[in-house]
């Protein structure tokens, strides 16, 4: 059984700054007050992950992602609550935790702009303490996996998009971390370049058995790599379970077109809507449009109950998308979708 590389037991992040007032009065008014607002970046959230999982942590701009981020790194302080990261807390073990974590930023590089990549990486070796032998066992897994090879002895200024991420993410593991924290690894890339990321962190996983903490806009990053999705708005956890639960709780709808062989007769559209009031039934033309509920049925007996009394050419089925779900519970929250 795996052991908990992560734990969050009711952190809380808040933010204190100086109320500015607007206008001229308003700067003179500041000299003289010193007035704060304080804002909840993180409101009491508490979850645990285990070593070699892949979670989806995800949320609206805005929503306290980056924060929570940056206390399991390290880069700021819990104002109540604890964060443990490998059994250490991370703020307080800054340069041990920095030796279990890799990060990868996809707006933000950790790579040293003048120099060739292949130097960038001599340079975190020593850094990082990674003996001779690890240093050419990792890097053989990198050229296979993020195909380097082919600009390693290229300084990171000329290399494109795509080169710089697989280089990032390669520099990010060259110590083996435990964890691995993504943020929007694959922003901006083309749908070829984003696959071979997505293979190559799956890889990173299985070989190594890293826990990956990924957060993105990007879900098709995350059906493609994870099985358990975290999900908070303002601050606030509001949803922690797989994907599978979330497609099964919030994503009964489900859509079949039909293609009939020929336009049907008034009579039988009457016929086809009596089928059942919980079928929503539309019918343009020559294709016949259903919408249930799967709670209600299941595919197969829609297609049975219509193929029983038309004739189908073709059948087309479209369940709802994780894109559709995520984005209602963003504007409506878990209860209301």
């Amino acid at each position: 059984m795996n052991q908990n590389v992560i734990e969050l037991t009711n952190v809380r992040k808040e933010f204190v700054s100086t109320k500015h007032y607007p206008g001229f009065k308003g700067a003179v008014k500041g000299l003289f007050t010193k007035e704060t607002e304080t804002k909840v970046a993180v409101d009491d959230i508490s979850f645990s992950i285990e070593e070699g999982e892949m979670v989806g942590y995800i949320g609206s701009n805005g929503a306290g992602k980056s924060t929570t981020i940056k206390m399991m790194s390290g880069i700021l302080t819990p104002t109540q609550g604890t964060c443990l990261v490998n059994g250490i807390e991370p703020y307080k073990n800054r340069k041990v935790n920095a030796k279990n974590i890799g990060v990868v930023f996809g707006q933000r590089t950790q790579l040293w702009w003048d120099l060739p990549l292949s130097e960038t990486y001599t340079v975190l070796k020593e850094i990082y303490e990674v003996s001779d032998e690890d240093f050419k066992e990792r890097m053989n897994f990198f050229y296979e996996v993020l195909e380097l090879e082919e600009f390693i002895h290229n300084s990171v200024r000329t290399l494109s998009l795509g080169q710089r991420m697989r280089a990032d993410l390669a520099a990010a593991l060259l110590h083996n971390p435990k964890v691995l924290y993504l943020d929007e690894p694959t922003i901006g890339l083309d749908i070829v370049v984003k696959d071979r990321i997505r293979q190559a962190i799956r890889g990173i996983n299985e070989k190594y058995n890293t826990t990956v903490i990924l957060t993105t806009h990007d879900l098709g990053d995350i059906e493609e790599l994870c099985k358990r999705i975290i999900i908070i708005d303002a601050g606030k956890k509001i949803y922690d379970g797989t994907l599978l639960d979330l497609k099964r709780s919030y994503g009964g709808s489900c859509n079949i077109h039909f293609e009939m062989k020929e336009i049907p007769s008034a009579e039988k559209i009457q016929s086809i809507h009596n089928i059942s009031d919980k079928m929503g039934i539309a019918v343009k033309k020559k294709t016949l449009s259903v919408n249930f509920n799967k709670n209600d049925f299941t595919v197969a007996q829609v297609i049975g109950k219509i193929m029983a009394d038309i004739e189908v050419t073709d059948v087309q089925i479209k369940e709802t998308e994780l894109t559709d779900i995520v984005k209602r519970i963003y504007q409506n929250g878990v209860e209301a979708v």
